[in-house]
């Protein structure tokens, strides 16, 4: 199994838009399970703690490391990632590892 999971900051908004895109984020990648071979699990958290220096958290798991390859190149990930996440992010984290 592959963990794979990213930390987003947003680009400066409103909190009333940033609140809304973190919200329309959740919905589509967690749309995306049952969707994708080899992709076991996916949530986005949205309610972080102030502690946080991140706006969301991707966590995802993949049955191995080819199934995140192919993933991350799927037309449905790449249909969301290009209109929903990647134009209101303006930085991304990310860690991949075996569990």
């Amino acid at each position: 199994m592959v963990k794979h999971v990213i930390i987003w900051n947003l680009k400066e908004m409103p909190q009333a838009e940033k609140d809304e895109r973190k919200k329309l984020i959740k919905e589509g990648l967690e749309s995306l399970k049952g969707k994708i071979d080899g992709l076991s699990d996916i949530k986005v958290i949205t309610d972080l703690l102030p502690t946080s220096n991140g706006d969301l958290m991707l966590d995802s798991t993949f049955t191995d490391y080819d199934s995140l390859k192919s993933y991350a190149v799927h037309p449905e990930h790449v249909k969301i990632a290009d209109t929903c996440v990647r134009p209101f992010t303006a930085e991304r984290k990310c860690v991949d590892f075996e569990i």
